[in-house]
């Protein structure tokens, strides 16, 4: 292992960016005291991200490979988390998918529930899932 990488006991989830940002007092109930109350507005959420939320579905347009529920940790940035949607756009300059041919350029998609919100909390959690993506190597196949 590199000695600039984390363990995966260090790794900080990317969902948690956009708590932090929103809320520090928000973000430091859910992941370090783990308390988490559902209400309507979390019910909604979920139950949009159910049509993301299976990552068995791949499909390909128009040479794009559309990935759900993509799984990413990064050693050297020590993230991870689950991307909602990610679509692979053939590129020279992007990285080889099992069972296909070419390589990729990776791009994710995040799914929100409810108007854009004011800050850039948003933006963040997505910036930081697209440096995830290109510095792990995804197990995205032909399935």
């Amino acid at each position: 292992m590199n000695h600039s990488e984390y363990t995966s006991d260090e790794l900080l989830p990317l969902s948690g960016i956009q708590h932090f940002l929103f809320c520090r007092r928000q973000w430091a109930l859910i992941y370090v005291e783990r308390l988490w109350q559902e209400n309507v507005l979390t019910t909604e959420g979920k139950l949009m991200h159910s049509r993301v939320d299976n990552p068995f579905f791949t499909e390909a347009r128009a040479g794009i490979v559309i990935a759900r529920a993509v799984p990413v940790a990064s050693y050297q940035l020590g993230l991870n988390g689950v991307c909602d949607v990610v679509e692979f756009r053939e590129s020279p300059h992007g990285v080889h998918l099992p069972g296909r041919e070419g390589t990729y350029l990776p791009a994710p998609v995040e799914y929100k529930r409810g108007k854009p919100k004011q800050g850039q909390m948003d933006e963040a959690q997505l910036c930081a899932q697209a440096a995830a993506c290109t510095t792990v190597k995804p197990a995205i196949g032909s399935r």
